[in-house]
């Protein structure tokens, strides 16, 4: 049976994602391909446990490897669990946030050490990695007015507009780095234009 393909949408707050992720979905669902929908951290109870520990606003810092280690253990499950089994049975996997997100936010925004980062991801991914990266790329000033409108703000989104333009540059880098892999989408412009955008790319991968 042929591997299913995965494909992560990534960006700041605020680029559209919960919005585009539906798009994607319904696409696949209009071309008769058969998927599994989960997102990062979490996909499975374990790993959503771990997710509410990360986004939990606390008085006490979180240092930023015991961070980077959750984020790891709950993908180690998840993949375990959800991603793997899916594209081993030919499903695909649309997945909201996956290590992309990992080199953005903890590499990116926390400063960590980006080769620290690629050990972990080879330790819990292996030769894993997605077909494609979506990424939708806003600037972080706009993304942030646009969250602010959503309810109360996590941990993460509590952060200052500093961190975020830090998160945007590592995701630029990475699609810099790895062009084949990544798809940049301007989520600047209109919906419709993003989801054409987004169109023409999931296209590309039938």
């Amino acid at each position: 049976m042929q591997r299913g393909k995965f494909i992560t949408l990534e960006g700041v707050e605020g680029v559209g994602k919960s919005t585009n992720l539906q798009f994607v979905t319904d696409w696949l669902r209009e071309q008769g391909i058969s998927f599994v929908q989960t997102r990062e951290p979490g996909g499975t109870p374990l790993a959503e446990q771990l997710r509410e520990l990360l986004l939990a606003r606390r008085e006490e810092a979180v240092d930023p490897t015991a961070e980077l280690l959750m984020v790891f253990a709950a993908r180690a499950q998840h993949l375990a669990q959800v991603i793997a089994p899916a594209l081993a049975r030919g499903d695909w996997v649309i997945c909201d946030r996956f290590t992309d997100a990992t080199y953005a936010y903890q590499g990116g925004g926390r400063g960590l050490d980006r080769a620290l980062i690629a050990q972990l991801e080879q330790t819990v991914q292996g030769e894993l990695r997605p077909d494609k990266v979506l990424l939708l790329d806003l600037d972080p000033e706009v993304g942030l007015s646009r969250a602010a409108n959503t309810g109360a703000a996590d941990r993460f989104e509590s952060e200052q507009l500093a961190f975020f333009q830090r998160v945007r540059a590592a995701y630029c880098e990475r699609a810099e780095a790895f062009p084949e892999g990544y798809a940049v989408i301007d989520a600047g412009v209109s919906l419709e234009l993003v989801q054409q955008q987004l169109r023409r790319e999931l296209e590309q991968l039938v």
